[in-house]
């Protein structure tokens, strides 16, 4: 039996990972964040290790991975880059590992984590073999289709979303009436959803893509059943994803909700 340490951010993508990964013969040993992962991920691995994010030590997490004989590890879920300057400001250690990045990008911090992990023989693989499944491709998910108005704001906005992931700066936008309403920058898709309401009170499109050189090991765009409830608390109605590159966590629950509140999902 494969055995795959797992890396469990925050939202539902872990245990929907898990899960997928279960079924098909793996064995999940997951290192959990108590601040920020679900405590759902214990009906679906193997076994759980809860770490305190304010009290985080390389050095003891390195010997858990190595206590565990981790030799393949699968890092999903949200880490929202705030907790550098909130939970982990103070930790000398992994502030000392930061310095050591070109910036302090997404891209430059995981790839640093990915090459200290390589050090100590542990391979950072994409979940992609165990979620397929998960992967939508071109074309409208849901029942409702795309108004004209909606196809031109979809349109308008996924060039947009395309250059602003180009920049590392985010991967989601939303849009009205070919307007860009919020960006997202550090604070996540849901909450640049939740910002759009503020100003633009319906009709929203959430438009959000990949990185043109996106880094499925580590770097994981995904949308679930926790961005559809945004949606509906902002009245949004076109949800615009990459297909090919991105997951759609608990597909079937999130277009049936999708569906319930007339929202259409499409993959571009």
């Amino acid at each position: 039996m494969e055995r795959i340490g797992l890396l469990a951010g925050g939202g539902n993508f872990p245990y929907t990972f898990a899960k997928e990964a279960k079924r098909k013969g793996a064995k999940i040993i997951a290192f959990c964040f108590e601040e920020l992962t679900s405590p759902e991920i214990n009906n679906f691995v193997d076994k759980a290790h809860w770490i305190d994010i304010s009290k985080f030590q390389i050095p003891k997490f390195i010997f858990l991975l190595l206590a565990e004989r981790i030799k393949k590890m699968v890092m999903v879920g949200k880490v929202e880059k705030a907790l550098i300057f909130t939970k982990l400001k103070n930790n000398k250690e992994v502030q000392k590992a930061l310095k050591e990045t070109k910036d302090n990008t997404d891209y430059s911090i995981l790839s640093e984590a990915t090459n200290r992990l390589g050090k100590i023989g542990i391979k950072v693989i994409d979940g992609l073999d165990y979620l397929k499944d998960l992967v939508p491709q071109k074309g409208v998910l849901t029942k409702r289709q795309l108004s004209e108005d909606e196809k031109r704001d979809m349109d308008f906005g996924v060039g947009i979303a395309k250059e602003l992931a180009r920049l590392d700066i985010g991967q989601t936008i939303t849009v009205k009436n070919r307007v860009v309403i919020t960006v997202e920058a550090i604070e996540g898709t849901d909450e640049t959803i939740e910002r759009a309401a503020r100003y633009a009170k319906d009709d929203i499109a959430v438009i959000k893509v990949a990185r043109p050189n996106q880094d499925m090991r580590w770097d994981v765009p995904f949308v679930g059943p926790e961005t559809i409830k945004a949606m509906i608390k902002a009245k949004a109605r076109i949800l615009a994803l990459e297909s090919g590159k991105m997951f759609l966590a608990d597909r079937k629950k999130v277009i049936e909700e999708a569906d319930s509140h007339n929202i259409t999902i499409v993959a571009v």
